[in-house]
């Protein structure tokens, strides 16, 4: 019996994934989804569209790796700090492990020749496959008749004439598609990547400049409360509710300053591994926390912290709101 060939697929969770994997499931191979999780996004989406789609899905976290990859890469940025090239590189380096692992014949993925123009351009697919190390074996079923033939499809494993030729923006065919396929729900394209978003981008600008070595739990800790810039290069969080009071404490460590106001409804405040506990910065978290709880202003309020399970308290008067803006990183 000829070998049949195995496909290691890149689900993103969109439409498009789930229609590559959709034509090549018209053909007689086996295929394996797999996903990807990390502070900016998450494994569910890619996880659905694979039991959409009908294949096992294995999610994979590559938090570290990309961390590395997110403090320089090779391509850049693009309108914030999305380094979409380097990144669509590493999980296709995390997908060739995973290949040659199950033995596999090639990688595929749901992206479309010019549906978006930083990654997918002609020269920016050709850009990632070379970075990858994987030059040869990505398949994109969408827009492989536009593209140089692959490995496999030279030598016959994959059937290019039934592989598509989409081009462009416009979804019209995907949309099609998936009608075909009796797709009825899919998510709408874009908004699913935390590092093209201004916001989040501008913090995680400042994270990086104050903590070179950031993990995978400072960047979560970004997605809560409000951020301040104090003195002695330290990064102060203020919770804006109970949720974020209850994430911030669950991702603080004994390396960061709790602070709490005992006789007041007040937010929880977390510096996060300060450098030194320097007494004029404790000081000025201390009067931003005040500002944010219900504590009056205008008189001196006592403050506990707490550091490597030590409590101390400090008596300090607060600042305003607009005061405390000043400090604000938005």
């Amino acid at each position: 019996m000829p070998k049949r060939a195995k496909g290691i697929g890149l689900l993103s969770g969109g439409l498009d994934s789930i229609l590559a994997v959709k034509v090549l499931q018209e053909q007689d191979l086996e295929i394996l989804g797999i996903t990807f999780t990390t502070p900016f996004f998450q494994a569910e989406p890619g996880i659905r569209a694979g039991r959409t789609a009908g294949i096992p899905v294995r999610a994979l976290d590559i938090t570290e790796e990309f961390l590395r990859m997110l403090r320089k890469p090779r391509y850049g940025f693009g309108s914030q700090m999305n380094p979409c090239i380097d990144c669509h590189a590493l999980m296709l380096q995390r997908g060739g492990r995973i290949m040659e692992e199950e033995e596999g014949d090639f990688l595929f993925t749901g992206e479309v020749l010019g549906q978006r123009p930083m990654s997918q351009r002609r020269d920016s697919l050709k850009s990632v496959e070379n970075l990858s190390g994987y030059g040869g074996l990505v398949l994109r079923p969408l827009s492989a008749k536009l593209l140089d033939p692959t490995r496999v499809e030279l030598e016959g494993l994959v059937d290019r004439e039934r592989l598509l030729d989409i081009h462009g923006r416009s979804r019209k065919r995907q949309v099609e598609l998936a009608a075909h396929y009796g797709i009825g729900e899919y998510p709408q394209p874009g908004g699913g990547c935390m590092l093209t978003k201004e916001g989040f981008a501008r913090k995680l600008r400042e994270l990086l400049k104050l903590y070179p070595d950031a993990s995978g739990r400072e960047v979560e800790m970004l997605k809560y409360g409000r951020h301040f810039y104090l003195p002695g290069d330290i990064l102060f969080m203020v919770g804006r509710n109970l949720r974020d009071n209850d994430k911030l404490e669950a991702l603080s460590s004994s390396e960061d300053v709790l602070l709490r106001i005992p006789d007041y409804p007040s937010p929880l405040g977390i510096m996060v591994r300060p450098p030194s506990l320097q007494k004029e910065s404790l000081e000025v978290a201390a009067r931003v926390l005040i500002a944010y709880s219900d504590a009056p202003v205008s008189h001196s309020i006592g403050v506990e912290w707490t550091h490597r399970e030590r409590k101390n308290m400090m008596t300090t008067g607060g600042m305003t709101r607009a005061e405390s803006q000043k400090l604000m990183i938005t």
